[in-house]
């Protein structure tokens, strides 16, 4: 019988838990995905798990501290290692006796700045495949994006993995994500390191900061474009699932021979409309739908440029930081453009099927919200 919902995402108490005897390690381990992923692999009672980030300290919140987390770094399950992805010799220290890698270490995806994508997801991930080789490490699965086949001009309808490349990139986020995923399926070795890329979708949930910019927003004064274009969202737990199925297939002699080195697609499988996400997603929150205006999205185009460079030329110099509801060019094609994915490959291969609607993972978003303003 498959686990329900609530059994799923469930704490789980000391005396419940299985003896964990393999260690795995999360890169990026305080982010917002990986927090998810770190507290499904305690969960689960098979891991230990080791959590590598810049900090030099966990820095838990309270509801952590008081959670899951914090009883699993006091009774040992945890282990937090101060790690730069950029500093191999960091890194190796902080794979040491670890069976898996989990590497979801990347910039904010938000900061179009080429150089910090290109040292931290570019040669940081060279970084985490050398210390994998370093420390034995069997198994490496790797966080990418959905966004890695996009180019920012032409719309993406129910494509699947056989999509390329494209020639020329929208962001600096995505283009060295690809540059990663690159490294780490050419990393495969079934005899020695067996890797993967996971490609979630446009991910939501609890903590997830753009979704809490647009709940604190009020709501969309305009919509970009013509309204009509889908986008294919993901509940953050989801995106979790998809990375313990992947663990769970390469495994296996089978598994590796057919899912070593591949990538795969991981959505809801409910493609919609974009607009109509958003709308649902604020009448959660209480806020009710009006009829909004429509505005091409080349009017914006111009001033987001100016925006965008008056943020990365001038103020960045001052440290101030750029608002997560900003108007961007990246945003800008985003917001006007279908971008749905078939995850039919994840489904057959890797055994992976949504665990969370859509529908549920907005209440349960709005839940968590709702207790941390509380």
């Amino acid at each position: 019988m498959e686990p329900s919902v609530e059994m799923a995402l469930a704490p789980v108490g000391n005396c419940e838990r299985r003896e964990a005897t393999r260690w795995c390690a999360v890169t990026g381990g305080r982010g917002f995905m990986a927090r998810h992923l770190v507290s499904a692999l305690l969960r689960s009672g098979e891991w230990r798990v080791r959590i590598t980030d810049l900090a030099p300290t966990v820095g838990l919140e309270p509801a952590e501290e008081e959670g899951l987390l914090g009883a699993s770094l006091r009774d040992g399950l945890a282990v937090y290692a101060s790690a730069d992805v950029c500093d191999l010799a960091q890194l190796t220290k902080g794979f040491e006796g670890v069976d898996t890698v989990f590497h979801t270490a990347a910039p904010d995806p938000l900061n179009n700045n080429f150089q910090l994508h290109y040292k931290v997801n570019v040669e940081g991930t060279k970084n985490v495949i050398d210390a994998c080789t370093a420390c034995n490490v069997g198994k490496l699965i790797y966080t990418s994006s959905s966004g890695v086949v996009f180019d920012g001009v032409h719309g993406l309808f129910d494509v699947d993995e056989s999509t390329p490349y494209p020639d020329k990139f929208p962001d600096a986020c995505l283009q060295t994500k690809a540059e990663a995923e690159k490294q780490v399926m050419e990393a495969n070795d079934t005899n020695r390191l067996i890797t993967c890329c996971i490609r979630p979708g446009s991910m939501f949930g609890p903590g997830d900061p753009i979704l809490r910019s647009l709940v604190s927003f009020g709501g969309m004064m305009f919509i970009v474009g013509d309204g009509k274009n889908c986008d294919d969202f993901v509940y953050v737990e989801n995106v979790v699932h998809a990375h313990i199925c992947a663990r769970k297939t390469l495994s296996t002699k089978v598994g590796a021979n057919m899912s070593g080195g591949k990538v795969y697609f991981i959505t809801n499988m409910e493609p919609m409309n974009m607009w109509d996400f958003f709308y649902m997603v604020l009448e959660e929150f209480g806020y009710k739908r009006r009829y909004k205006m429509k505005i091409p999205g080349y009017i914006f185009m111009p001033i987001a440029c100016v925006i965008e460079w008056t943020y990365n030329k001038l103020f960045s110099r001052y440290k101030i930081r750029q608002p997560r509801m900003l108007l961007k060019p990246t945003t800008i094609k985003y917001m006007t453009l279908n971008r749905t994915f078939s995850c039919n490959k994840a489904i057959i291969q890797l055994g992976y099927k949504p665990i969370i609607s859509l529908k549920e993972g907005i209440k349960i978003t709005k839940k968590s919200f709702t207790q941390c303003r509380a």
